[in-house]
């Protein structure tokens, strides 16, 4: 097998593609023939020991993948040689096969596209436990996303508009913008060029949103916050803008609003089948073609390199995928 090793917390620049034995699936396990993984931002912070898991060195990183299983390990009943499946590891996926716990393992459904099962469910089951389950959001409700055109901004507007909600997509262009539109965005607000206040309070006749989902962090928060409805939900989905906010603890007084931790890495290992159950809501609905992956685009999983630039200079709109031919 071919793997991507980080063998130093120096980042991508010091990661090498590795010629190693294919591993055998130990009891519990399987191994899967990867297809495609997607590129995550914690993929970013993880090889520079940024982010909260840091796995024991050497590591084959990427969190999220898809394939085929081709091997079975003893103790796995439900998981057999030749099924379709995605895999929330991580680590493992910048290789062409990883060993993975089954019950990390998500078999995929009838019509549901490899590339697209790499792509759906670290960001669609983040939004889904952000907006479903922390934010309780209702039909009729109005929901500003952040960072609208990334990966997890995109499968927010879509679950938003699945579920009923009048949506806002804040982006940083008009071209990431127009991407949210086409995605069923109500509005958008381009906040390069927009007074974010201002346009927020003209979105909505003055009422602010209900629901502000950020996954930005930085100077945004403020006057996003400053501009939320009577209680309101402020959704911390992460920083990608690289500061994490001080706010005035007299702003959620004033508005009656909750600010509201998102972290679904931990809520699938403790709330386990409420983790089963949303995946179950979102594969129905990407059945009914009301949720579908932005694919920003696929590369060969030798250009990881490159795929991390993309994503470090903020150009990627949806996913970007690696995939093994």
């Amino acid at each position: 097998m071919k793997a991507w090793l980080c063998e130093t917390l120096d980042g991508i620049g010091a990661m090498r593609m590795h010629d190693l034995p294919t591993s055998e699936p130990a009891a519990g396990q399987v191994r899967i023939a990867i297809r495609a993984a997607s590129l995550n931002f914690p993929d970013l912070l993880i090889v520079e020991g940024k982010y909260q898991m840091k796995p024991p060195l050497p590591f084959v990183p990427g969190s999220e993948f898809a394939g085929t299983i081709d091997a079975v390990g003893a103790d796995v009943k439900h998981l057999r040689p030749g099924m379709a499946v995605a895999a929330i590891a991580g680590t493992g996926g910048f290789a062409t096969h990883a060993c993975v716990d089954a019950e990390r393992v998500l078999p995929l459904p009838p019509g549901f596209a490899l590339e697209d099962g790499a792509a759906f469910a670290f960001t669609y089951g983040t939004s889904h436990h952000a907006l479903m389950d922390r934010a309780a959001l209702q039909p009729g409700e109005t929901v500003l996303v952040l960072g609208a055109a990334g990966g997890v901004g995109t499968s927010a507007v879509q679950i938003a508009k699945a579920a009923g909600a009048k949506v806002i997509a804040a982006a940083s262009s008009d071209e990431k913008c127009a991407l949210c539109t086409r995605i069923g965005a109500d509005a958008t607000l381009n906040y390069t060029t927009q007074d974010v206040r201002e346009t927020l309070k003209a979105l909505t006749g003055g009422k602010g949103p209900d629901v502000v989902y950020d996954p930005v962090g930085g100077a945004l928060a403020e006057p996003v916050f400053r501009s939320i409805a009577w209680r309101g939900r402020y959704l911390v989905v992460g920083f990608a803008g690289g500061g994490i906010p001080a706010l005035p603890w007299n702003l959620a007084l004033l508005k009656g609003a909750s600010v509201v931790g998102v972290f679904w890495g931990d809520f699938i290992k403790r709330e386990p089948e409420a983790s089963a159950a949303a995946l179950g809501q979102l594969a129905q609905w990407y059945a009914q073609g009301k949720v579908r992956p932005v694919i920003d685009a696929l590369l060969p999983m030798s250009e990881l390199p490159a795929a991390y630039a993309r994503m470090g200079s903020r150009q990627v709109q949806g996913k970007l995928l690696l995939v093994n031919e």
